[in-house]
């Protein structure tokens, strides 16, 4: 066995370092390249707290100041490591059907002076905190999982304070941007980048958000994302809570489908899904859906998607996508975990885009070994399985009626955007749900 190992271990220094290689070449000089290698392996290593004196310990300096000029006062850019990253990541768990999943985690600070610290709601902690909160993108595939970008979110009691903002390092052009704006921008990076994404997911902080939505829409690229119980879905017939909607699905509309194994197996709910109707007389390459997930062992807790997607999607398609949201929590998990992802002591606006940005490097590493490893053997796999009532059957699909006002004629358009210009008047339209059943096994 100990050849097996040997070469196991070879193989993992030879990964490594062909990666520390190429994002070196952002570095101009050698100091600093070096002090990135150190870095990042004493974020791999057996350290016990990855800040710098610990990892200046591991790489036999006799004091941090090296590795601490590397994230303060080096000649480098972190977006083109992270440029690199998500090169990496598409070459390494890359698949046609890949899942970007954006949502934020924060990271638990004392004092006022850290960039973008203030007391604010921490989803990491569960209550408010005094914290700084980033926001980040993974991508999911079958074969792994990694996180490939970032942003420091900065409230407006930062923003609005230049003086703090220039003591703290952070550029002068930075302005106040929503969590959903940072998230917008780092989408639009994303589809511009190598990494090949079908589908994109979020929590409701950024589905119910109609900009984020309408940027995929453009795009053509498809999204299950989560809303709030009060989302509302418009349409020239009027507007309906999206709870509301779905109340009206009769007992054989739900199905039970696993949407991807968790640490206790299978993650198996009751699902329904509607298509939306469409515009008059077209013939549409992509729908909108609704989406419902309720509960087993509590059916009063249900939770709403929208969905947007080919004509061919399938329910369990969706709901695969819908799953893939918890990869980024298992993600800040192993990243924080296994690579000191929140175990900085920089205080600066660059110092917390370094620390980050190598962290996600490592991680990512260990993401592509791990597929490495599970090539050979069973990788990720997925296991698939108001609007008023009744709803109707027809031609193996539900349909969803939705009523004409008084005196009108024509079809209109559906929209779940803001409030536009529905001119043309709606007659009954219908949306349509999936009844196939994909087995469960």
């Amino acid at each position: 066995m100990e050849p097996e190992i040997d070469v196991e271990v070879g193989l993992w220094d030879a990964e490594l370092e062909s990666l520390l290689l190429r994002v070196g070449e952002r570095f101009g000089r050698v100091e600093p390249r070096r002090r990135m290698r150190d870095y990042v392996r004493g974020l791999l290593g057996p350290v016990g707290r990855k800040n710098s004196w610990q990892l200046a310990e591991h790489a036999g300096n006799a004091t941090p100041y090296g590795l601490q000029r590397l994230l303060s006062w080096c000649q480098w850019e972190p977006d083109e490591i992270r440029d690199d990253l998500q090169n990496y990541v598409a070459e390494r768990l890359g698949q046609p059907d890949g899942v970007l999943i954006v949502d934020d985690t924060g990271f638990l600070k004392k004092g006022t002076i850290s960039a973008g610290v203030q007391r604010q709601y921490s989803g990491t902690a569960g209550r408010t905190e005094n914290c700084q909160i980033g926001v980040f993108a993974a991508y999911a595939s079958a074969k792994g999982r990694a996180l490939v970008d970032r942003e420091l979110y900065l409230p407006k009691s930062w923003t609005g304070d230049p003086d703090r903002c220039r003591a703290a390092r952070i550029p002068e052009g930075r302005s106040f941007a929503t969590k959903p704006e940072l998230a917008r921008a780092m989408v639009r990076r994303a589809l511009d980048s190598a990494l090949p994404i079908a589908w994109v997911t979020a929590d409701a902080a950024y589905g119910q958000e109609w900009h984020f939505r309408q940027i995929l829409e453009e795009a053509r690229v498809g999204y299950v994302l989560a809303v709030p119980k009060s989302q509302q879905v418009k349409t020239p017939a009027g507007s309906w809570r999206i709870d509301h909607v779905l109340a009206g699905a009769p007992a054989e509309a739900w199905e039970r489908i696993s949407c991807g194994d968790g640490a206790k197996g299978p993650r198996v709910h009751d699902w329904a899904a509607a298509k939306l109707p469409t515009i008059d007389g077209c013939d549409p390459t992509h729908y909108r859906w609704v989406l419902a997930r309720r509960s087993l062992a509590r059916p009063e807790e249900i939770a709403y998607y929208l969905a947007f997607a080919q004509a061919d999607v399938t329910v369990a398609e969706l709901v695969r996508v819908a799953g893939a949201r918890w990869a980024i929590e298992e993600c800040f998990q192993a990243a924080k975990n296994e690579c000191g992802l929140d175990q900085y002591e920089v205080r600066r606006y660059v110092g917390w885009y370094r620390h980050i940005t190598l962290a996600m490097l490592a991680h990512a590493f260990l993401a592509a070994m791990t597929a490495h490893a599970l090539e050979k053997g069973a990788g990720e796999t997925v296991r698939a399985a108001s609007f008023p009532s009744p709803w109707q059957k027809s031609e193996g699909c539900w349909t969803l009626p939705i009523p004409p006002q008084p005196g009108t004629t024509h079809l209109g358009a559906v929209s779940t955007g803001p409030d536009g210009d529905a001119a043309t008047r709606p007659s009954p339209a219908t949306a349509t749900i999936s009844t196939a059943r994909t087995p469960i096994g």
